[in-house]
């Protein structure tokens, strides 16, 4: 076991991956723990007292946990190209009787009242992705005595989180589920396999690896752990587990045969993220612009009453390409199957 994980009194060398959007809880955190790993709950799209609340939930139960952030990185959406895309899926709010957001909607995602959350009642991990935040920011995180982590998905990118005062990267190959965390969204990671990249940002810098993307069996885990990497960050697998709060139709989906593939879509959010394909992405990925928040705030309302009605065509379900081995069961009995050749 390395330090990095033993130091908070983990056995395991896995990590449950921060899933913004509701898949991470407390009680996902706590199990992930409690089964001799680590946990993240996923600080974006929350405000700073929700993300409080969930903090104070998980600390009660008396667990090491992380915290990721989006780092605002924004792709600023001319009103023309949002105003063509909002018309083009128009039809689909239609039948939900919705109303779409008339104007982009950009903003930080309440960053800077989150990092003084972060910095005045600090936890143990401090995970960032889209951005790497300013070495004041990082360091302000050090001094409150937090481990701060970058996900990155290439070797420049690791170069710019060290230079930023980063003290662990997490690795993200393309296979991985939700958002890319590349730092130029326009140009999405090219296809590399996860021990490639692990070995290429080891060359690249000196820091500890956890490596992410793909991972979803016993033998994901040893190969990664065997590239070089100190842990392994598990997310898709966990989706269907008992203390997961993906939706319903979200965990359906992920073993039904009617969803037997995994694309790379930017038409729910303006950015690129790894998704089940479904009509939504067949239909709008060829005409959505970049644009992230403003799309991620045009399909809300949607994605929202589709995920209600159990409507699979119209919701963001996320999912890595390994999809098809995230079981029902409890979170420990996951953690305890992937460990299974540590």
């Amino acid at each position: 076991m390395s330090a990095l994980l033993s130091d908070l009194g983990a056995d395991l060398p896995l990590v449950a991956a921060p899933m913004a959007g509701g898949p991470s809880t407390p009680a996902l955190v706590t199990a992930a723990a409690r089964a001799g790993g680590l946990g993240f709950l996923a600080g974006g799209y929350k405000t700073a007292p929700a993300l409080a609340g969930q903090i104070r939930t998980a600390r009660a139960a008396g667990i090491p946990f992380g915290v990721n952030l989006f780092v605002p990185n924004p792709l600023p959406v001319s009103p023309s190209t949002y105003g063509s895309y909002a018309r083009a899926i128009a039809p689909e709010a239609v039948r939900y009787g919705i109303t779409l957001p008339e104007h982009p909607v950009e903003d930080d995602d309440h960053w800077t009242d989150k990092i003084d959350l972060l910095t005045s009642e600090p936890v143990p991990w401090v995970s960032f992705t889209f951005g790497v935040p300013g070495r004041t920011v990082v360091r302000a995180l050090r001094g409150a005595g937090s481990t701060v982590l970058q996900c990155v998905t290439s070797p420049d990118e690791a170069r710019l989180a060290a230079a930023a005062g980063i003290d662990v990267l997490i690795v993200q190959a393309p296979d991985a589920g939700g958002h890319s965390a590349t730092l130029n969204p326009g140009q999405p990671p090219r296809p590399v396999r996860l021990t490639d990249l692990i070995t290429s940002v080891r060359r690249a810098v000196t820091l500890p690896v956890i490596a992410t993307g793909g991972i979803t069996t016993a033998a994901d885990v040893t190969t990664a752990l065997s590239a070089g990497a100190e842990a392994a960050m598990i997310g898709t697998v966990l989706l269907r587990t008992h203390e997961s709060g993906a939706s319903a139709p979200h965990k359906a989906a992920l073993v039904d045969p009617a969803f037997s593939t995994t694309t790379v879509t930017r038409a729910f959010t303006g950015r690129p993220a790894r998704a089940l394909r479904n009509h939504f992405t067949d239909h709008y990925d060829p005409v959505a612009p970049l644009g992230y928040p403003a799309l991620h705030h045009l399909t809300g309302p949607l994605r929202k009453a589709a995920t209600a009605a159990g409507d699979t065509r119209l919701i963001h379900l996320w999912a890595g390409t390994g999809h098809r081995q995230a079981a029902a069961e409890p979170a420990a009995d996951t953690f305890t199957r992937l460990a299974g050749r540590v």
